[in-house]
């Protein structure tokens, strides 16, 4: 029976963030009894299918999600802050948001991997929300001592995403975080708000923390010795057994079972082994081949005029060259086609 789910786990896929190869991650969780997890990599789907398969292979519920940072509502001198939010696919509608989501973190605004706290609430339908605890906009602001403004956050996030927001709590052992979850717990019960334990899982065991940090120094241009060095990581954040979370948040059991409830709330089932192919829209009643040939030919003659009217033609256009050059062209696509559907590219 399912008595804790690890909810935010990142991957090699998050780069210095984390060194756990996904295989061996489901690997892990099956071997430490866990019924389902979560890969929450930042801003980036790149190791979904591979989990997904991974997962699904040992015995484990895939959950698939995104940790992304924002810009808040927050400002430090007239300058917006920068936070983190947890986000997992509950449906077919959630994992569509957040690949738009992923997607318009590197195609707009102003900071690559970065989306605004508007375009979170924009697409928020089919997705559950982790608040990111001390590292979101309303654990920041508890942490400032400004309560207020917390209740305020706490509530614009909880009218949009209904009973989909969880105050998120962590005992990694790392700054703020006793105090954060301190002070969480008591607005949760204020707000009447659900409290969530994470780990923020970034290896596996806890032998594996030196490596990790090795791995920090290295994308951080830092020696380990370096006492200068930002300290933004604990051995702490390794893949712990359900016995080690529930006797982390012995107090809160609340915590611990929410993310079982949670667990069974998402359920994204991904089609593997097909084709997704896009559906080109093309004019009423022509075929897709008689309207590519059509465009190619109209491409063609386009280019041979061009060349014609600069004296760089040596022949006279003719329409069977035109044709035939088309029809080769095109042959030579659908050789192309076949070949990526005999070598399985394109599909999953």
């Amino acid at each position: 029976m399912l008595s804790f789910v690890h909810l935010r786990v990142h991957s090699e896929y998050s780069l210095a963030d984390s060194i756990i190869k996904v295989k061996p991650l489901a690997e892990a969780a099956a071997d430490r009894g866990m019924g389902a997890i979560a890969l929450t990599d930042r801003a980036n789907l790149f190791g979904l299918i591979k989990f997904y398969r991974a997962c699904v292979d040992n015995g484990v519920k895939p959950l698939i999600g995104v940790d992304l940072t924002y810009t808040s509502s927050l400002s430090t001198q007239g300058v917006p802050e920068v936070c983190r939010v947890g986000l997992l696919a509950m449906n077919d509608t959630g994992s569509r948001n957040l690949l738009k989501l992923v997607s318009a973190a590197y195609v707009t605004g102003d900071h690559r991997g970065q989306v605004s706290r508007e375009q979170i609430f924009e697409h928020g339908e089919g997705l559950l929300v982790l608040c990111g605890g001390r590292d979101g906009e309303v654990g920041r602001a508890l942490l400032k001592g400004e309560k207020a403004l917390a209740v305020s956050l706490a509530r614009e996030w909880a009218e949009v995403f209904q009973d989909r927001f969880y105050l998120e709590l962590v005992r990694t052992g790392r700054a703020d975080e006793a105090r954060h979850v301190s002070l969480a717990v008591i607005l949760a019960g204020d707000l009447s708000l659900p409290v969530v334990a994470t780990n923020d899982v970034c290896f596996l065991d806890a032998e594996d923390f030196e490596a990790h940090e090795t791995r920090v120094c290295i994308a951080d241009g830092r020696v380990l010795d370096d006492p200068r060095r930002e300290r933004r990581y604990s051995s702490e954040q390794y893949l712990k057994t359900p016995q080690e979370m529930a006797e982390l948040f012995g107090d809160l059991p609340e915590a611990l079972s929410n993310t079982v409830e949670i667990a069974r709330r998402c359920n994204v089932q991904i089609r593997l082994g097909e084709y997704f192919l896009p559906n080109y829209p093309v004019p009423e009643g022509v075929t897709l081949e008689a309207y590519l040939e059509q465009r190619a030919q109209e491409g063609l003659r386009m280019r041979l005029e061009h060349l014609e009217r600069h004296g760089e033609l040596k022949h006279p256009i003719a329409r069977p060259v035109i044709e035939t050059t088309t029809k080769t062209w095109w042959s030579s696509v659908d050789a192309i086609s076949k070949e990526e559907k005999t070598n399985g590219l394109g599909k999953y």
